[in-house]
């Protein structure tokens, strides 16, 4: 499934953070949206619609707050080695774009550097699922309404869906501030109470998709797509969150906007309810 990407996982579990890598070595359309009022983000700019560049390498999520976005350095080195990148005229250039979780209080003040941002690339393997406290989520908590102190352990998930030639894979890290629910039951699966104190958070996911997406449509689907963080984490988007959600599109068939972002949707909010369920 997804036979253009690749994802490979980097944890740290003494000092709770980590890198998760996905790659697309033959270059993927890429898009973004960024909700929350605190991202840590890196190579976002490339992606608005107008700009020149047209296809990224890597989404990089990693944990370390702004720290952890050196991380990325170590995946631009790996994808330059296999001699993948924009082609610059003299050399190629390895396009990356990436966001951090803030878990720096989780294990101490530590941060995924580029030997670990290398590392987790280097494990990269085919989309399968997987869920826990590895890679990117090693250190996430969510319900953080009343600080540390109301955390609860979450992670990361990869859920994946098809619909006749369709495909779609969601990556997503949750440490969200806000309690997290199912929508379908509207059980609080991760609850907080006592008063408001919390402030350093983020969710960040990447929908990978096989459809054929333009940098605006990729940039809509990704908009689209924060409706599932609302759907399952109250609050969200908020001033201490950062937000973000990354498409990647490998461009092999037509399809049905609508489908697409439906399904987007659907696996999203699925992704970010086993991430929480996973770290129990």
């Amino acid at each position: 499934m997804l036979t253009g990407f690749l994802i490979g996982n980097y944890s740290d579990k003494e000092k709770q953070t980590g890198v998760t890598a996905i790659l697309c070595p033959k270059g993927a359309t890429g898009g973004v949206s960024v909700r929350g009022g605190a991202p840590a983000t890196h190579e976002t700019d490339l992606l608005r619609s107008e700009n020149t560049v047209q296809t990224i390498n890597a989404v990089v999520l990693s944990g370390g707050s702004a720290f952890g976005l050196e991380s990325v350095s170590g995946v631009m080195q790996y994808l330059s080695e296999k001699g993948c990148g924009f082609d610059a005229g003299g050399y190629k250039v390895p396009i990356c774009s990436g966001a951090s979780i803030y878990d720096l209080e989780c294990g101490g003040f530590s941060f995924p550097d580029k030997a670990a941002g290398y590392a987790a690339a280097s494990s990269a393997t085919e989309v399968t699922e997987f869920s826990g406290r590895i890679g990117a989520g090693t250190g996430a908590t969510v319900a953080k309404l009343g600080g540390m102190k109301t955390a609860v352990p979450s992670g990361m998930a990869v859920v994946t869906a098809k619909k006749g030639d369709l495909e779609v894979a969601v990556i997503a890290v949750v440490n969200a501030l806000g309690n997290v629910y199912d929508p379908a039951t509207g059980e609080c699966i991760a609850c907080s109470s006592g008063d408001i104190c919390g402030n350093m958070n983020t969710t960040i996911s990447c929908v990978l998709t096989n459809a054929k997406l333009t940098k605006a449509q990729a940039n809509k689907i990704s908009d689209t797509t924060q409706d599932a963080y609302a759907k399952c984490i109250r609050p969200v988007h908020t001033l201490y969150d950062g937000d973000t959600v990354f498409v990647m599109a490998s461009g092999e068939i037509q399809t049905n906007l609508l489908e697409l972002q439906m399904l987007a949707d659907e696996v999203c909010c699925a992704a970010i309810l086993k991430a929480v369920r996973s770290a129990w």
